[in-house]
């Protein structure tokens, strides 16, 4: 499929109060067709999925322990985490430790999770993860663990206030580009 039918295609499905504001947009190189260009999206004209730049007010981790250490991602811990913690253990940590130890191992998996979606989309091929969008359903879309696929699904036209809404405890465990998106649509 060319670009301009790609991008006609998945402009079709913005929400209508993001039109003009989220743009999809891609660089070619006609003399050098060795070269691949680039595909991105902009918001207000500034390009936001470019991960070495370092004007961007998105974070793009580098390690494990930058994700750890981050106070904007909030773990919740359940009292089923808490109770195999307490049955692995034998009894022989103290109950405040508990609740330490159950974050501790959430978060170090949300880490290697968050890292093998930021490594795949500095990888991918934009144009492939959007024909995967387009003839996916949206619920499949939004419950990916691909940044792009999230954030195509967020700014869709298919996804209502109320949605938005009910997904606000699922979106503190996203990578930043894809919070930021849906703070975006949540404003809007």
């Amino acid at each position: 499929m060319s670009w301009s039918k790609l991008k006609q295609q998945l402009e079709s499905f913005l929400c209508p109060a993001l039109h003009g504001t989220v743009e999809y947009r891609a660089t070619g190189y006609r003399y050098l067709p060795d070269k691949s260009g680039i595909c991105y999206i902009t918001v207000d004209k500034k390009n936001l999925l470019q991960i070495n730049d370092p004007s961007l007010s998105i974070r793009w981790y580098q390690t494990e322990q930058d994700i750890k250490n981050d106070p904007a991602i909030q773990i919740p811990v359940g009292e089923e985490e808490i109770e195999a913690i307490r049955k692995e253990m034998k009894g022989n940590v103290p109950e405040d430790r508990l609740e330490v130890i159950a974050r501790s191992r959430k978060s170090s998996l949300l880490a290697k999770e968050l890292m093998l979606a930021q490594s795949v989309l500095s990888k991918s091929n934009f144009v492939v993860v959007a024909n995967k969008f387009l003839s996916a359903s949206i619920e499949e879309s939004l419950e990916s663990k691909d940044i792009l696929l999230n954030i195509f699904a967020l700014v869709d036209r298919r996804v209502g206030k109320k949605r938005l809404l009910n997904m606000a405890e699922q979106m503190k465990a996203k990578h930043p580009a894809v919070q930021y998106f849906y703070e975006l649509r949540r404003s809007m």
